[in-house]
């Protein structure tokens, strides 16, 4: 059974470690200084610690889940203990060259991942560094498959790639809201406005997803001449809802390229 170990088992980390235990197929180890909040990972199975080298020691392959400002103070602690193993970085911001810099014999991929991962329908991009192995794909795409979907990209567009997926399950949580608060206002219950409303995005999803439907034809299944849909589409047409979310993620990649260059580039 390989042996997983997650340094820093906040939000994410916690997330990867739970659902990397459920599956069975994996002895999962994670670090963390406050373990009382997630003694709950024991019942799964996870050992805790609060010591990040026993993880990296006892691991084959180590997830880097630290906050961007603590990768360089958290490799420097382990990095001896990480050669010839992959380390899966799934910190924000940091790039798979200042990662080798302080781990230079580790097989590095950098992973960006998203909340959906807590009921494992993360979709997370990744980028591999130059000593990846096609057995180390092999056995990354194992991993990531207990998370969700993923793909690899280049590694250029992990910034877009945070501010898009990253990101993405707070512009669509805000839309579920909004359109719950819409059903409030027509006179719907509260429960049935925020249920109709998950589930009209989840079945939306599901006909891209599974059905292979592009959003413009689902949107021409629902809409008929003089019909109740085209008249809200006019409406969120004529408030610039797809500007809105273009500037959004605009936005956030410049944000993410910020942050990158503030932590990476220091004065």
């Amino acid at each position: 059974m390989l042996r997983i170990g997650v340094i820093g088992a906040g939000q994410i980390g916690s997330a990867i470690a739970k659902a990397l235990a459920s599956s069975g197929r994996y002895q999962v180890m994670a670090s963390r200084r406050s373990i009382e909040r997630i003694k709950h990972l024991e019942r799964l199975g996870v050992r805790l610690t609060r010591d990040n080298r026993l993880v990296a020691e006892s691991s084959e392959v180590v997830f880097l889940a630290v906050k961007p400002h603590k990768v360089a103070e958290v490799l420097r602690e382990v990095a001896d203990l990480l050669e010839g193993k992959l380390l899966i970085s799934v910190a924000a911001a940091t790039p798979i060259s200042k990662i080798a810099s302080l781990a230079p014999k580790a097989k590095i991929i950098r992973a960006m991942p998203n909340v959906g991962l807590i009921v494992k329908a993360s979709f997370t991009a990744y980028a591999k560094g130059p000593n990846v192995s096609d057995q180390d794909i092999k056995i990354l795409h194992e991993i990531l498959g207990e998370l969700g979907s993923f793909m690899e990209v280049d590694e250029e567009l992990m910034d877009a790639i945070t501010a898009l997926s990253g990101s993405g399950p707070a512009y669509v949580a805000l839309l579920i809201e909004a359109m719950a608060y819409a059903g409030l206002k027509v006179g719907l219950p509260r429960d049935l406005a925020y249920q109709s409303s998950a589930y009209t995005v989840y079945g939306t999803a599901k006909l891209f997803l599974e059905e292979k439907l592009h959003p413009s034809m689902i949107k021409e299944m629902v809409l008929t001449p003089g019909g109740t849909t085209i008249e809200g589409i006019f409406y969120l047409e004529e408030g610039g809802v797809r500007t809105a979310v273009m500037k959004a993620v605009e936005a956030a990649t410049r944000r993410a390229r910020e942050i990158a260059e503030k932590l990476n580039n220091p004065k």
